[in-house]
C-alpha cells in the first residue's frame, strides 16, 4: 500500500495540534491529529451545500454569496457552476496555508476557479466578514470545523451560538439563506436555528456516491422581517 506523505503543516491559532496536508497517490486530506477535516475522496456533500442553496437563488439577479471556509474548493466550484455571470462570491478563509495549498499542491483540484472574476477571496475570519455589512448577502454557506460541534478551534463555536446566528441573520437580505454543513446531526443546533427565527430544512447527503456515510446540511431561510434584538 502506498504510504501517506505529509506535504505541509500550519499552526492553528490557539490550538496545540497543527493542521496537516497529506497525500497518498492521488488522494489528499487535510487533518488535525487523527481527525480528517476534508478530503478529495469524499466531496459530494460539500458540493451539495452550494448546489442546493444556489438553486434557491436562481430568480435573484446579481446574487451575492458568502462562503465560510475554502477547503478544497468543492463548495466554491459548485456555487460557480450554479450561479450566473453577474453573481459575486466572497470566500473567507482564516488559514493562509489553506489558500497557499489551493494555489500550490492542490492547484489541480481548483483548476483556476480562484481566478474567476466572480470570486473575492479574503484571508479573514468569516465571522468578522459577517459582521461587516448588514443585509448584504443572499446566502451564507458555512463549512467550518466539521459543523456546529467544533473539533479544532473553540473560537468557531461563536458562529453557531445564538448570537452568531443572529449576526448571520442581520447579514442576510430578506429571504436570504444560511446553509450549514455538519459531519453529523445536531438537534440542539437545529433547535437554535428555529428559536432564532429561521425557517429550517434539514437534508442528509451521502459523503460520496449513493451509499455509505451521510452528512447533514441545514438550509435556514431568514424571515422577511427581523425582530428587534
Amino acid at each position: 500500500m502506498i504510504p501517506w506523505v505529509q506535504l505541509d503543516t500550519a499552526v492553528i491559532p490557539g490550538e496545540r495540534e497543527p493542521m496537516r496536508l497529506m497525500q497518498r497517490g492521488g488522494d489528499f486530506t487535510i487533518c488535525v491529529g487523527t481527525i480528517e477535516l476534508m478530503s478529495n475522496r469524499a466531496s459530494k456533500s460539500e458540493a451539495e451545500l452550494a448546489a442546493l442553496t444556489c438553486a434557491r437563488l436562481r430568480d435573484r439577479p446579481r446574487a451575492k454569496v458568502l462562503i465560510g471556509g475554502l477547503g478544497m474548493g468543492f463548495t466554491l466550484r459548485a456555487a460557480l457552476d450554479a450561479l450566473g455571470p453577474d453573481a459575486r462570491i466572497v470566500v473567507a478563509e482564516l488559514m493562509p496555508a489553506v489558500v497557499a495549498w489551493a494555489r500550490g499542491p492542490l492547484a489541480h483540484l481548483f483548476a483556476g476557479i480562484l481566478d474567476d472574476p466572480r470570486v473575492d477571496l479574503r484571508e479573514d475570519d468569516v465571522l468578522r466578514v459577517i459582521q461587516q455589512v448588514p443585509s448584504c448577502y443572499d446566502a451564507i454557506l458555512l463549512d467550518v470545523d466539521n459543523g456546529p460541534e467544533g473539533l479544532t478551534r473553540l473560537e468557531n463555536d461563536r458562529l453557531y451560538d445564538v448570537e452568531g446566528l443572529k449576526q448571520a441573520q442581520r447579514a442576510l437580505r430578506p429571504r436570504g439563506i444560511l446553509s450549514v454543513w455538519s459531519d453529523k446531526p445536531d438537534r440542539k443546533f437545529r433547535a437554535r436555528l428555529w428559536n432564532t427565527g429561521f425557517e429550517v430544512d434539514q437534508v442528509r447527503v451521502h459523503a460520496n456516491g449513493r451509499s455509505g456515510r451521510r452528512h447533514v446540511l441545514w438550509l435556514a431561510t431568514r424571515p422577511d422581517h427581523l425582530s428587534r434584538p
